[in-house]
């Protein structure tokens, strides 16, 4: 196993770019209002490493293909992740746990984990963290991209209104969609120099 710092660091920064204004960050934020805060954490960041190994395997089965047609493929996605940041989609803060309040460690922690498990599939994280994983190597990908998306869950229980409140969201959503487009420019750069 090869950990490569820069491949955890640029997954970790693109990650955490993407995840911050996304629903989920608004849901976990939601749940811990309501739920006790750790216990949610818990069942997120569960339902975020089943993803990032999903996410990963796929990315690990594209690096199978000839570098060129990664590079391509890895170009476009990251050209499509920068077009969904910075076209300004509304990730609207609903509350989607219900009225009830679940208190337990077993009901907090499956009702955290199905919200995240079922509204992550095919989320631009995921797409995110399949592409990084098939040009960057999937051990140091799946490093920086389950602690950014744990971090970010993390954020939302413990300082999430303070953000809410005071970095706006546009700014994030704009700023990693320009990272995205870097990155879709270098890929694509490196398609017609390699």
């Amino acid at each position: 196993m090869h950990l490569d710092p820069l491949a955890i660091v640029t997954a970790f920064g693109l990650i955490f770019l993407a995840e911050l204004p996304d629903k989920t960050m608004f849901a976990s934020l939601a749940m811990g209002t309501r739920m006790r805060p750790l216990y949610v954490w818990f069942g997120t960041s569960t339902a975020f490493i089943v993803h990032v190994a999903i996410a990963v395997g796929a990315g690990s089965l594209l690096g199978l293909l000839p570098g060129w047609s990664v590079k391509l493929v890895s170009a476009l996605m990251f050209g499509f992740g920068a077009f969904m940041l910075l076209r300004g989609g509304d990730d609207d803060a609903e509350d989607d746990t219900g009225g009830k309040t679940a208190t337990g460690f077993w009901p907090v922690y499956s009702t955290a984990f199905m919200a995240v498990f079922i509204s992550e599939w095919g989320d631009l994280t995921q797409i995110t963290t399949a592409n990084l994983a098939a040009t960057n190597g999937t051990w140091s990908t799946a490093i920086g991209s389950a602690a950014a998306l744990m971090t970010v869950s993390a954020l939302a229980l413990v300082a999430g209104r303070f953000i809410a409140k005071r970095v706006p969201l546009k700014t994030v959503q704009r700023i990693g969609g320009l990272c995205m487009a870097a990155l879709a420019i270098w890929s694509l750069v490196e398609v017609f120099t390699g």
